[in-house]
């Protein structure tokens, strides 16, 4: 009596090699895009691997003020860093813009950005300005850490630094890698739009006169 054979179709045998090749390939794909991932998720919190350390300063705080800081005082840090940026690169841009294109309120206020709310209706309606202002403020108080028992201004380590979950256009990358360096590109925006914005307002303070 002949014994039946126990290997598998050819055409089998085909589809099971197929099916563990793409296998193999999803799997290492996955792996590849999830070892940054990990590999920072393993690694220990340190100030000096966070956004916005680059060249020619590289890791700059010549205040000592990440020394002795805990990771959610530092990520407290880093908002406020985020906050003031954002802020300076509008105001920034306003004085740019405003001082040359100004067609509110008849467009009769043409003074100096630096005394132009004072120029304006609203400068009476001071409580419903800081209310407005104050809106999307307060939903940052969530990000923060129990004042009650815990460390007092301090952010969540499981807060995303700056996300507002507004990204209109979607420019947010999905690679860790670019949007590792998109935060910190506009960290140094931030922090240079900082550094203009003061210079602007000093200079319209001692001259008295519109920069543009």
């Amino acid at each position: 009596m002949t014994r039946a054979s126990s290997a598998p179709p050819p055409l089998l045998a085909t589809n099971v090699c197929a099916m563990r090749w793409t296998a193999k390939c999803v799997l290492a794909n996955t792996q590849q895009r999830m070892a940054p991932v990990r590999m920072q998720e393993m690694m220990p919190f340190s100030p000096k691997s966070m956004p916005g350390v680059s060249s020619p300063l590289g890791f700059f705080d010549p205040l000592g003020f990440t020394e002795d800081a805990s990771e959610s005082k530092v990520l407290f840090y880093r908002e406020v860093e985020l906050k003031h940026g954002r802020v300076a690169m509008l105001a920034s841009l306003g004085f740019l813009v405003g001082e040359q294109f100004h067609p509110l309120f008849g467009g009769q206020i043409n003074v100096p950005s630096y005394i132009a709310f004072q120029e304006t209706p609203l400068q009476q309606f001071w409580g419903i300005v800081l209310l407005l202002i104050a809106i999307p403020e307060v939903f940052s108080v969530f990000s923060f850490n129990s004042p009650f028992g815990g460390e007092l201004w301090s952010i969540r380590t499981d807060y995303d630094s700056g996300n507002l979950g507004f990204d209109p256009l979607s420019l947010k990358p999905t690679n860790p890698k670019e949007e590792f360096d998109m935060r910190t590109k506009e960290l140094n925006n931030g922090r240079l739009a900082m550094i203009a914005v003061v210079g602007m307002i000093g200079q319209e303070l001692a001259t008295g006169s519109k920069l543009f």
